[in-house]
């Protein structure tokens, strides 16, 4: 059965262009507003709109996006239920995902790396400060835009309020919630997780930016699962031929820690520990430099 295309339609005062792209619940299209002028808009798929559960999830996600207001957040406009269609209009972030850029480009220099590590959280701590958890932070979820060189966080849709009670839960205590590769180890039985389960996945991406590779290399699914319950991490100077400060591998493998109390406190100390590494790395190079070429006058005059 093909999927409805519903380019051309006007819903709740979007004008819908095209359909550009579609994940495992909703569809994904171009649109414009006469006053917010470029959005995406995001419909609920046809087979899915008779689920409760399913549009519960879809409106959650809705109304936690509109709660983080934030530069590095993609803004959520409106959504709701129109003509039996269920909706969401976002900002129109330009650029491309963050996956597509560093699939092309990694590994980043580290300054480029903690840059954009820093634009993350900021934006992750935003969301905190909402009583939301991502829990699906990933780089398919991220937008970047080459010419600004800035990131925007989007797709909130199996983040968690942290003051949700547990009767409302929309997910199974048993069954993780997330992508595999960057889900924190606490999330895999179906607990609930707080923003400590963030900083593990930003851990992730910042290693992934910096080295090229992940620091679980499990070959299927089933190895995966069980080098994150069981496995260390692949320290960062052995997963490239790149030197690291030991200040920045220490800051990127504390985030990786599997316990959640052994990661920085908050997404923001874990940004503030990289940074600090980075410029205690520039602060020594530039204290080598001197040094050398003091060396260098002194060792002319001792030669005149």
């Amino acid at each position: 059965m093909a999927p409805e295309n519903l380019a051309g339609r006007s819903i709740a005062g979007y004008r819908l262009l095209e359909r550009i792209g579609e994940g495992g619940t909703a569809e994904v299209y171009r649109a414009e507003h006469p006053e917010r002028g470029a959005c995406a808009f995001k419909v609920l798929r046809e087979r899915l709109r008779g689920d409760p559960i399913v549009v519960k999830r879809f409106l959650r996600e809705a109304g936690y996006g509109s709660r983080v207001v934030h530069p590095g957040v993609v803004r959520t406009y409106d959504f709701g239920e129109s003509d039996g269609l269920y909706y969401l209009a976002l900002e129109w972030a330009t650029g491309e995902s963050l996956a597509d850029f560093l699939h092309r480009e990694a590994p980043l220099a580290p300054a480029d790396a903690v840059a954009l590590v820093r634009q993350l959280a900021d934006a992750l701590a935003a969301a905190h400060a909402a009583g939301i958890i991502h829990r699906d932070l990933k780089p398919e979820n991220i937008m970047y835009d080459p010419s600004a060189r800035s990131v925007k966080l989007l797709d909130f849709g199996i983040a968690r309020d942290a003051e949700q009670p547990l009767e409302e839960r929309l997910t199974r205590t048993g069954f993780f919630v997330g992508t595999l590769q960057y889900v924190a180890p606490e999330a895999l039985s179906g607990e609930l997780v707080d923003g400590r389960a963030d900083i593990y996945s930003l851990a992730k991406i910042a290693y992934y930016m910096l080295t090229g590779r992940h620091p679980h290399d499990g070959r299927s699914p089933r190895e995966l699962f069980q080098q994150l319950l069981s496995g260390k991490a692949t320290p960062l100077s052995v997963a490239s031929d790149r030197k690291f400060a030991p200040a920045l591998e220490a800051a990127v493998m504390k985030g990786l820690s599997r316990q959640p109390g052994d990661r920085q406190a908050t997404v923001s100390a874990f940004a503030d520990e990289l940074e600090a590494a980075l410029a205690q790395t520039k602060d020594t190079s530039k204290s080598r430099g001197i040094l050398g070429a003091l060396k260098n006058i002194v060792g002319k005059r001792n030669s005149e």
